[in-house]
């Protein structure tokens, strides 16, 4: 298939940035920093605590604001702990170089959201979060605010990604369901598409134990971000089971981790994304981390079956989930052409397959 003029950028184009300038970096890239529809964003060398978040508007500097809200410089180039409550702003070790007809956006990796850190990438004259408009030139810089763990990053970290795309790529409510009837993006017999997705419901029925989920844990040790299967389940989450009523109430300022019913499919020449919040279905938020690659859940790639693994967080009131309701919506966007490498096949994907499952961080 000829690539399109429109839609997100594959790994062999993202490569090309960096080898025509358009994208640079302080150091050569990980061997596995390029994604099949994203690239990784990693830690620069300081985080500057700050007294609160904010936005640079269209005429100042994120240095500028830097100079004024900044409470103190951590050094990260030995590892440093990030404490929960707290607001730090990192520049990153990737610069841009954007040219007119190509824009990008940001979004957590999916262990970031697994693990409650909040993170927003912002650029200089920033009028939006983890938005960079067409053109831009210049750094960027990292908001991460953990939210139930305090979490120990280094320089080099990756917790946040990058997507780039030409032009108009998403994909119309008549073109998604075609979409649907040819290569079932959701395991569902009806789907629900409106609002420019498909919809996604919350399975609180549980697996053969009863398992639904898990809540996280206050006052715990802290989470290094860069190690694999280090910690122990059980010091950090509270298993939760349906005990047959099929309905979980949230707790205002409590972080779970549920899983969808349906399983999700991504085609190759596609990339989704899930909506994080939907006032429609209630007052909670859903999914921090939402770039779905092309290949997920794509049985050639090793992914039958796949759901999707929800962050959820409820608001100022208690707010009851029941089973099967609606919990968000997947939005799906052309890829320019195919990645040479799908999710999964090859790239040890850690969340491929999957159903209800922690983030990598800790053992089972």
């Amino acid at each position: 298939m000829m690539a399109r003029e429109t839609g997100i950028l594959a790994d062999r184009a993202i490569a090309a940035l960096f080898e025509t300038g358009r994208l640079k970096s302080e150091r050569e890239l990980d061997r596995d920093q390029i994604q099949p529809a994203s690239l990784d964003l990693r830690l620069g060398a300081k985080a500057f605590r700050v007294r609160a978040s904010f936005m640079p508007g269209p005429s100042h500097l994120v240095s500028d604001k830097l100079d004024r809200l900044s409470l103190h410089v951590i050094d990260l180039s030995e590892g440093a702990v990030l404490e929960t409550g707290c607001v730090y702003i990192v520049p990153l070790m990737e610069h841009l170089d954007l040219p007119a007809d190509m824009s990008a956006s940001a979004n957590p990796k999916s262990s970031t959201g697994r693990l409650d850190i909040f993170t927003r990438v912002i650029t200089d004259y920033a009028q939006e979060f983890d938005k960079i408009p067409a053109d831009y030139c210049g750094p960027l810089y990292l908001e991460i605010s953990p939210r139930t763990f305090p979490i120990v990053v280094r320089r080099g970290s990756r917790l946040s990604q990058i997507r780039f795309r030409v032009g108009q790529s998403v994909l119309g409510e008549p073109e998604l369901l075609k979409l649907h009837e040819t290569e079932t993006l959701v395991a569902s017999k009806q789907p629900n598409i409106s609002g420019g997705g498909i919809a996604l419901s919350i399975d609180l029925t549980g697996d053969k134990d009863g398992l639904i989920g898990y809540r996280g844990k206050h006052h715990t040790a802290v989470v290094d971000v860069d190690k694999k299967a280090q910690h122990d389940i059980y010091d950090f989450w509270e298993p939760l089971y349906s005990r047959g009523r099929n309905e979980l109430i949230l707790d205002p300022d409590e972080f779970y981790i549920l899983v969808s019913r349906e399983a999700v499919h991504v085609p190759p020449h596609y990339a989704a994304e899930m909506t994080p919040f939907d006032p429609l279905v209630g007052e909670f938020r859903v999914h921090y981390a939402g770039f779905f690659d092309p290949g997920f859940g794509h049985a050639p790639a090793g992914g039958r079956g796949s759901r999707a693994v929800l962050e959820v967080r409820s608001h100022e009131v208690p707010f009851i989930l029941e089973d099967g309701q609606i919990v968000g919506r997947l939005i799906y966007e052309h890829m320019q052409e195919q990645p040479e490498s799908l999710y999964g096949s090859g790239l040890g994907s850690n969340y491929q397959a999957q159903g209800l499952k922690l983030s990598k961080h800790f053992r089972i």
